[in-house]
């Protein structure tokens, strides 16, 4: 049986059979005081996410069809990225209108557009990234000279490594020079690397981590939870264009109520997510994972829509030390008040933006 960690905010939607009943709510149901919908109307929503068990959200509303079906009459088309700058790109570009992404990418294109850009209006993840090694590298002073991947420079994983390695003693650069050369690279290469000894390790996401333990022998070295007070640091959120959220609060409340209703599929179904993640990663890259990979994947990482907005500060800091942002405020990052709208309905605990941007329906 597959062990899905599911935090006390979404656990409590269980309790409510209104979310489970999946209505696109439209847009006269739009929380008050959220931003009026004056663009034209739209008839598709473009939606980014990764072939990662860290988007389980993404893929299980996919393949059970749930956020189409809240959707409506909106049709989702997706795209899929290997890393969040990738997606923020795209999204910057106009080509999608909002993605599943970990924390760092949301971070810097809020603050490089000077808060223009995107808004954070949920959480998905939390939790299911570790650094993996090769035997005869047993503790961190062992990484002298070795080389180390991460999925791409700036991506969550990427600032994680090096502020790890940082803490550590060990000087990195962004070009792959110093004590220990980091190599962005794209997870799947990661392996195959890996497995010819070009590489030594990686910090990555799941299920990654798993497949370089199980499928290449790797072990784990560090695993990012135990640098977390509870172990709770954020590895996906949703993310929308901020232009997109002012003009069609409504498809984005639609889209809300999928990704609610899909975190609650999760929780409601333990023994069939791992079925349910393998489809749509089968129907995404063409293989689905084995059944030791994929459940010691869902082992490590907990479903919530509690983006733990108050640990983006530090988060920040850590960008900033490793060289992969710009200094600037994240104030006005979060808008949690469509979310929490649908939280309120539902009768479950709102969820906080820390200060950081709106959280009141």
């Amino acid at each position: 049986m597959n062990r899905i960690r599911t935090a006390t905010t979404i656990t409590t939607l269980g309790l409510v059979a209104i979310m489970m009943a999946g209505c696109a709510s439209g847009a006269s149901s739009a929380a008050e005081g959220t931003p009026a919908a004056d663009g034209p109307s739209v008839n598709e929503l473009r939606l980014g996410y990764f072939s990662n068990v860290t988007h389980a959200p993404a893929l299980v509303g996919l393949e059970e069809g749930i956020l189409q079906k809240d959707l409506g009459d909106v049709k989702l088309t997706t795209q899929v990225f290997n890393a969040g700058p990738a997606a923020i790109e795209a999204l910057t570009a106009g080509a999608i209108d909002a993605t599943y992404i970990g924390p760092n990418p949301s971070i810097n294109t809020f603050i490089q557009s000077g808060g223009e850009s995107a808004r954070v209006i949920a959480g998905a993840a939390t939790g299911g990234a570790a650094l993996v090694v090769a035997d005869g590298i047993d503790s961190a002073k062992d990484l002298k000279g070795k080389t180390l991947a991460s999925p791409q420079l700036g991506n969550t994983q990427d600032v994680a490594l090096r502020t790890w390695l940082a803490d550590e003693g060990y000087k990195t650069d962004t070009a792959g020079g110093g004590d220990v050369s980091i190599t962005p690279t794209e997870n799947a290469q990661t392996l195959t690397l890996f497995q010819q000894g070009t590489i030594q390790g990686a910090w990555l996401p799941e299920p990654w981590v798993s497949r370089l333990v199980v499928d290449a022998g790797a072990h784990v070295l560090q695993d990012e939870a135990d640098l977390w007070p509870d172990g709770e640091f954020p590895t996906t959120v949703l993310l929308v264009s901020a232009d997109f959220l002012e003009e069609h609060p409504d498809v984005v409340e639609d889209l809300l109520q999928g990704h609610v209703d899909s975190v609650q599929w999760i929780a409601d179904h333990p023994d069939e997510v791992a079925d349910a993640v393998n489809a749509q990663l089968t129907a995404d890259t063409g293989k689905a994972l084995s059944d030791d990979v994929i459940d010691r994947a869902l082992e490590h990482v907990s479903f919530s829509v509690d983006p733990h907005a108050d640990t983006f500060q530090t988060l920040v800091e850590n960008g900033l030390a490793a060289g992969t942002q710009k200094d600037g405020s994240i104030d006005g990052l979060f808008d949690l008040r469509l979310l929490n709208g649908i939280l309120d309905k539902a009768g479950a605990e709102p969820v906080s933006a820390a200060g950081l941007g709106e959280d009141t329906p």
